[in-house]
């Protein structure tokens, strides 16, 4: 029987691993829930008092100075009392874990303990939040989820584009409605101008007029110019589109003033006029100068222009779409102005820090060290804001340049006409509707 038994049991063991295999790649899901959960949950509740040992986490009800006859004695306190730490519980990409802070403690001292539960749990990262004060959030991800994202899904509404997946595996969403107008930074072929197309293929169906602003004559934005209301192609055509657009956002204004409201939106549906969204393609072709009169001219007058509308626009339903793949305080004080009024970060890989410090450095310092680690494999990685004013790790849905211009093509007709912007001045020849 002892043959018998053993042949039995190492086939069931090969049957669990060839199992545990097919689940692990065709249902990750399933899988983390019927093997990785249990072991991970094992390895916190196993190594949660040491790990907060090491990592100053315990705290000890005595003082760390004692008094040995006339002498003061320092040394570490005895009997260190850890943290108290809820059982992991499961979610779809990982766990989390419910600690209540000690009296004096900060959540900064767990986030500096985070690269150690990363180690000593075996998982790819963990995030430190604080829900509520005295409690601090461990949200331990087991794998990288952006590395295979999935589709997800997001209802349609105006002004509303599906991008791509979050680290959470939530849909990650561009809502001009809730963040008027986004800055998006990134190296060539860090996937800025593949979240570009994704973002055109969105919006295009959508009764909303689309303006390119592409000093790169035309390269980038000029395949989706069957649906563009407008597009610059070089910076005197930019300068031109922004008066342009200046002089319908007075328009606007006047509308209404004369209804007695504060924004398009609380004007009747037959009286509002369609958003617009800009999309400006390299901000720093608008802002640098090669020193001539004419070229500084036109450079002041872009920046000033641009701050106008990112002022002014969200009520206007005037959106900005602003990006670039070096965006720093060198290019002049008018891109410092104008970042603060982009509400909405994006950041791919860049290839210097300063690009992702003047994108996330304003909003969290954690944000731009996770920027910079992405890497040239990470192809539409990015980190995010969202409209809570927190950030994630993010990737693009892939959008192949033929289906975006496919699209583009077949909703030219949604196309509308915009009399202030001349666009029979700004539309290259050759490019017809």
């Amino acid at each position: 029987m002892g043959p018998i038994l053993l042949a039995f049991a190492l086939a069931v063991l090969a049957w669990m691993l060839v199992v545990g295999d097919l689940l692990r790649r065709h249902r990750p899901v399933w899988h983390w829930y019927l093997a990785g959960y249990p072991a991970t949950a094992f390895r916190v509740v196993a190594t949660w008092r040491k790990v907060a040992m090491l990592n100053d986490l315990s705290v000890s009800r005595r003082p760390p100075r004692g008094l040995l006859g006339d002498l003061v004695v320092k040394g570490d306190p005895l009997r260190p009392v850890t943290p108290r730490a809820s059982f992991p519980r499961a979610t779809r990409l990982g766990l989390t874990v419910t600690v209540r802070l000690h009296a004096g403690q900060t959540p900064a001292t767990y986030m500096k303990a985070a690269d150690a539960l990363v180690h000593a749990w075996k998982v790819h990262a963990v995030r430190v939040t604080s829900p509520e004060r005295g409690l601090v959030l461990l949200t331990a991800t087991a794998t990288d989820p952006l590395e295979r994202p999935g589709l997800a899904t997001a209802p349609a509404e105006l002004l509303s584009a599906l991008i791509g997946v979050m680290e959470s595996g939530g849909a990650w969403v561009m809502n001009l409605r809730l963040v008027p107008h986004w800055l998006i930074a990134g190296a060539t072929r860090s996937g800025k101008s593949t979240l570009l197309a994704r973002l055109i293929t969105q919006l295009a169906p959508q009764r909303v007029a689309l303006v390119g602003i592409d000093c790169k004559g035309g390269m980038e934005l000029g395949l989706f110019a069957d649906r563009l209301s407008a597009l610059a192609t070089c910076r005197s055509e930019a300068v031109t589109v922004f008066f342009a657009l200046a002089a319908d956002m007075r328009e606007r204004m006047s509308a209404c003033r004369s209804a007695g409201v504060r924004s398009i939106w609380e004007l009747p549906d037959k009286l509002r006029p369609v958003p617009i969204v800009v999309i400006v393609d390299e901000i720093a072709e608008l802002y640098l100068s090669d020193g001539t009169r004419e070229s500084k001219t036109e450079a002041e007058q872009c920046s000033t222009l641009l701050l106008r509308l990112a002022q002014l626009g969200a009520a206007l339903g005037l959106h900005l779409v602003v990006a670039g793949q070096r965006v720093g305080s060198d290019l002049g004080p008018g891109v410092t102005a104008l970042r603060a009024q982009l509400g909405g970060r994006i950041c791919h890989r860049v290839n210097d820090p300063g690009t992702a410090e003047m994108t996330l450095g304003d909003l969290n310092k954690d944000a731009v060290a996770v920027a910079q680690s992405i890497t040239a494999e990470e192809r539409g990685v990015a980190v995010c804001t969202g409209p809570d004013g927190g950030w994630s790790r993010a990737r693009s849905h892939l959008t192949p340049t033929e289906e975006a211009v496919a699209t583009a093509r077949k909703y030219s007709a949604l196309t509308p006409e915009l009399p202030a912007l001349g666009r029979a001045l700004v539309v290259p020849e050759g490019e017809s509707k």
